[in-house]
């Protein structure tokens, strides 16, 4: 097991290098942040853009810009905000929690959807419950996330007037953000769930624990979703790392103080340090959620972790 483990992380280190690399260079070409602070300042020489240049630090060749960052990512320290110089690490710190709580509500209401609604479909393969099932998961694939989340808003905010329509406050306001996320995930999980479990009940181990007189429900439950976790595993635990990188445009239309709605700031203000540090968290999250998954497949499986 120590073998697997240190082979993983070693992989996992790579992909940081490879991502933070990738993403300090594509940043760097997306325009000058010193023309950017300074448009509708009036007239400004070239002089006092280099200055700009110089006191942001942008001046200096890629190289040396880069394993400055690199030194800051081990301390944790990202520099400063080049609008209001505050420090980027703040900025995080503030915007990471909401992001991750709303992700995990949304993958907890997608998962307590997905697993019995999934079951019921493959244990009623061909009959009215799957047909209706399934269907509802086609409609909801069909649902552009943003769509869904414009009618909630309509709907419970303007008309019924029961929810808040925008920002972080008390739970009612993550009711919507996170059915407009869950209801979207859920649709892609049920079809994954029914899959799973029609390959699992046709297993002979299943026949022999239904002979042995288990009830249905431990059949199901103990025995055929056990046994079928690994995709499982796998895709929920892609999917969460999916769900935080996507998550900008439910931020934007919930006016969420998250992770999305730093970035997307960051990038009309060329705010290199921010959108740096915030592309790297959520890739060393992704990262993170990449590994877990990886050390689950050998706890729940022996055999992967020998091979």
């Amino acid at each position: 097991m120590a073998g697997f483990l240190i082979k993983r992380v070693l992989q996992a280190i790579f992909v940081v290098i490879v991502v933070t690399l990738v993403v300090s260079f594509a940043i760097r070409l997306t325009g000058d942040p010193a023309l950017m602070l300074t448009q509708g300042a009036g007239s400004v020489t070239e002089e006092d853009l280099q200055r700009i240049r110089t006191a942001l630090g942008v001046d200096q060749p890629f190289l040396v810009q880069y394993f400055s960052f690199l030194k800051g990512l081990l301390t944790l320290d990202f520099g400063r905000s080049f609008l209001g110089g505050t420090p980027v690490s703040r900025l995080i710190a503030d915007a990471l929690p909401a992001t991750l709580l709303l992700a995990f509500i949304s993958m907890v209401v997608s998962i307590v959807l997905s697993i019995p609604l999934g079951i019921k479909a493959a244990t009623t393969r061909g009959k009215w419950a799957d047909q209706a099932i399934r269907i509802l998961s086609l409609v909801g694939l069909s649902f552009p996330n943003f769509w869904l989340a414009i009618m909630l808003v309509l709907l419970f905010s303007v008309t019924l007037n029961w929810l808040p329509p925008s920002g972080m406050g008390g739970i009612e306001s993550y009711i919507m953000p996170a059915v407009t996320m869950g209801v979207i995930l859920t649709a892609t999980n049920v079809r994954l769930v029914r899959t799973a479990m029609l390959e699992t009940l046709q297993s002979q181990y299943i026949m022999v624990a239904r002979a042995k007189g288990l009830s249905e429900s431990k059949v199901l439950y103990k025995h055929a979703l056990r046994n079928c976790a690994i995709p499982l595993i796998t895709y929920f635990g892609l999917q969460f790392g999916g769900l935080l990188g996507g998550i900008v445009v439910i931020e934007r239309v919930f006016n969420w103080p998250g992770m999305g709605t730093l970035a997307f700031d960051a990038v009309g203000a060329r705010d290199y340090p921010v959108l740096q540090a915030v592309i790297t968290v959520l890739a060393l999250l992704i990262i993170g959620i990449n590994l877990i998954v990886d050390i689950a497949y050998g706890l729940v499986d022996p055999r992967i972790r020998t091979e």
